[in-house]
């Protein structure tokens, strides 16, 4: 179930692929995707024939990206972020939708920063999205419910808001399932985001070996808030 869901409320986001398309290409080599899910960015930099590794803690989404890649150059694993050794190295590791903030703190942070630094190229950039801050309400604005239907059954999750809660950007979905008989369930959904600013990242980057490279901004859309990607590359 986790697979529907994650494809609901991620599927369609696209407001991050040029930039990533623009560092792969840069790059010139193999890319890491950290949080890969069931391949929104892995599939889209393989099919512009990005030699691809995605990974993700959670099997049944690995399972899909394994099932929807079929020849294009995707491996697949599923491993934790915080804690994963693969035999290559990469020109390019991303970490989009704020993986970096699911992390519970930067004990977590640093661990992950260690693997990055670890299986990046001399030369190569890791890319790093994060939510500096809350994002702004908008007066009068309604909430869409991002919706799907699968094999005959609806899938709706309607945003509810975010809230700050002990250092965290708390983000609040009622996920309904309609079943091909009209039965409906209903169950709500929280994500944390431990609030984490560039700055921050870049000097828990720099105790571990990986040096800041700049900056970028990802646009916020009529869906999603704006981003900024941190990059680092592997020190001396």
């Amino acid at each position: 179930m986790s697979a529907v869901w994650h494809e609901v409320e991620c599927g369609a986001y696209a407001a991050d692929l040029p930039l990533w398309e623009e560092l792969a290409e840069r790059g010139g080599g193999a890319v890491l995707d950290l949080g890969c899910g069931t391949g929104r960015v892995s599939l889209h930099l393989a099919r512009r024939s990005h030699p691809v590794t995605g990974l993700d803690n959670d099997a049944e989404l690995t399972a899909v990206l394994e099932e929807r890649a079929g020849e294009l150059p995707v491996t697949v694993t599923t491993r934790d972020a915080r804690d994963f050794e693969l035999d290559s190295e990469y020109a390019l590791v991303l970490a989009p939708m704020q993986l970096l903030q699911l992390l519970q703190d930067d004990g977590e942070r640093s661990s992950c920063l260690r693997c990055v630094r670890d299986h990046l190229k001399r030369g190569g950039i890791a890319a790093l999205a994060i939510v500096e801050s809350m994002p702004e309400v908008v007066e009068g604005a309604t909430p869409v419910p991002d919706a799907r239907e699968v094999d005959g059954w609806i899938y709706s999750s309607l945003p509810l808001g975010a809230a700050l809660d002990d250092g965290a950007i708390a983000v609040r979905r009622l996920r309904q399932t309609v079943s091909p008989l009209g039965e409906l369930s209903e169950e709500l959904d929280e994500v944390r985001l431990v609030l984490v600013s560039a700055e921050q990242l870049e000097t828990e980057a720099r105790s571990v070996g990986l040096m800041p490279a700049g900056r970028r901004a990802i646009p916020a859309t009529d869906d999603h808030v704006g981003s900024t990607v941190v990059l680092l590359e592997r020190g001396a």
